[in-house]
């Protein structure tokens, strides 16, 4: 399978689901803990350097983000083919300087997206690999089992590890099921993720 990213652009943002507009193409949510690379993870994948704003502040995104993608599939057997898909830039958790009122907006506005969004196909969760599976990411997995949304958990900034740690941090997020390591600095893993949002957004066969 080869695939081509032809554009990416900035669709909508909201803090309110009802102002989102409604999902036409598939959806791949990615959520995370603040300042994880969450960004720099999106940018990667689209091999654009500013459609996702990267900051050092964590806890930037604060609203739920649409980007559209175009895509050109080319699969193992059969023509190639253009594609759209949506990417999900959902706010991060677990930042404590941001207000409780903000935090206890974040919870409703992410729950009620994961839970209701009818074009969601996959969620895509993100821990920094030198860090490891948190608290909160655990309970988003657990959530996310429970209303039976499928999760590819993905550990980011592989490259920030010696390879003589780096296997070690790995095997630890590995002990989950689809669980990979991923480089936006490099661009280490990004084959194998795309394969794996195409199969969930039902764009490529198994």
């Amino acid at each position: 399978m080869d695939y081509l990213v032809r554009d990416a652009r900035f669709l909508a943002s909201a803090t309110d689901l009802d102002r989102l507009p409604p999902p036409v193409v598939a959806e791949i949510a990615f959520a995370g803990r603040s300042n994880v690379g969450k960004s720099s993870l999106i940018n990667s994948l689209v091999e654009r350097k500013k459609l996702v704003r990267t900051s050092s502040t964590p806890g930037a995104t604060r609203g739920v983000n649409l980007f559209r993608v175009d895509l050109r599939i080319t699969p193992e057997e059969g023509d190639a083919r253009d594609a759209e898909l949506d990417f999900v830039d959902l706010p991060g958790y677990g930042f404590a300087k941001r207000s409780k009122k903000e935090r206890r907006s974040w919870g409703p506005l992410i729950e009620g997206f994961l839970s209701t969004r009818a074009g969601l196909r996959a969620v895509v969760v993100i821990v920094d690999v030198r860090r490891g599976l948190e608290e909160d990411d655990a309970e988003l997995l657990e959530y996310l089992e429970s209303i039976g949304r499928p999760a590819i958990l993905v550990a980011t900034k592989t490259d920030k590890l010696p390879k003589s740690k780096r296997k070690l941090a790995l095997d630890q997020v590995a002990q989950r099921p689809r669980a990979m390591g991923y480089s936006a600095e490099t661009g280490d893993g990004r084959d194998r993720l795309w394969r794996r949002l195409l199969r969930q957004a039902h764009l490529l066969s198994e």
